[in-house]
């Protein structure tokens, strides 16, 4: 990620694509993310974005960041756009490489399950980059990225960052295990915030013997509810809860994308949950961008508090 001290903060690169179906009409996922975040991209963050065709197309025939200078357009997909994205992401040339990619996905719609749609994801959590496919999820991570840059938090996601009312599911891969109970020992104060805790069987396990040796052996126990393992089904016990909007807004999913999974159809269906409900859920898939996300989250809710 760029530097976010002084004058030596190097801009952000942004790729930004979305569906076609979120990208249609005024109150488009693309839409609402462009305008309800305007203030943080033109007066905070000010970023590169690199834009697929169509989705610029749509940015133009909606009037969005109209005269915003810092664009670059990418070919239509067909032609590759997406496959110049991953190629982006995992660029060493600072002038040239993605800090981060906004791909607002329509479950239904069969390009997400493209191989450059897969393998943009699998970059950028090998590459540590977040990978943003929900209206939810672009829209915190822009506002937690410009309040850290001194912007003022925006009063209508407060109510999004009241932790007494929100809930949040920790999932880890065997390999991540270990950097799941560290990111969770860390940042402790701030997920005893939340409401509601969830996980799969031995995350959930492991979390909730974490929280007996903070908080005690009773007030610990039932720290985190444990869920089936995921090739069990504890995925999807956890996307009916993000479906029915209860509790479950954030999923922290620690992927480890270098094994076979034979589960991957239980890992794709939470994260297709998340895109269903790409206004309320959002999903951070890797270790690098979970630690920030965190550190950020915890500045934000102070702001509120404040």
């Amino acid at each position: 990620m760029p530097n976010n001290s002084s004058a030596e903060r190097r801009r952000y690169r942004i790729g930004l694509a979305s569906s076609r179906t979120h990208q249609n009409d005024p109150q488009s996922a693309l839409a609402q993310l462009l305008n309800g975040s305007r203030a943080a991209i033109e007066n905070h963050l000010q970023p590169e974005l690199i834009v697929v065709g169509r989705t610029l197309d749509a940015m133009g025939q909606l009037n969005l960041l109209a005269g915003y200078p810092h664009v670059e357009r990418f070919p239509y997909g067909r032609q590759g756009g997406l496959m110049k994205l991953v190629s982006r992401v995992v660029d060493s040339d600072p002038t040239r490489t993605l800090d981060a990619i906004i791909y607002l996905m329509d479950p239904v719609d069969p390009s997400s399950t493209f191989p450059e749609a897969v393998a943009l994801k699998r970059q950028c959590v090998i590459h540590g980059k977040p990978f943003l496919s929900t209206l939810a999820g672009a829209r915190e991570w822009l506002e937690l990225e410009a309040t850290a840059l001194g912007a003022a938090p925006d009063p209508r996601l407060d109510p999004t960052f009241d932790l007494a009312n929100e809930g949040i599911a920790l999932i880890a891969h065997d390999a991540m295990k270990e950097r799941m109970l560290a990111i969770a020992e860390r940042n402790f104060a701030l997920l005893d915030k939340f409401a509601f805790r969830c996980a799969t069987g031995t995350t959930g396990g492991l979390l909730n013997k974490l929280a007996q040796k903070i908080k005690g052996e009773e007030a610990g126990r039932h720290w985190v509810r444990p869920f089936l393992s995921g090739p069990m089904g504890g995925d999807a016990q956890i996307a009916e809860l993000i479906l029915d909007r209860q509790q479950c807004r954030r999923v922290l999913f620690l992927e480890d994308p270098h094994v076979a999974r034979q589960h991957e159809a239980d890992i794709q269906l939470l994260e297709r949950a998340a895109r269903t409900v790409t206004d309320y859920a959002l999903c951070i898939s890797d270790a690098e961008c979970g630690e920030r996300w965190l550190a950020l989250l915890d500045k934000r809710v102070a702001m509120r508090v404040a």
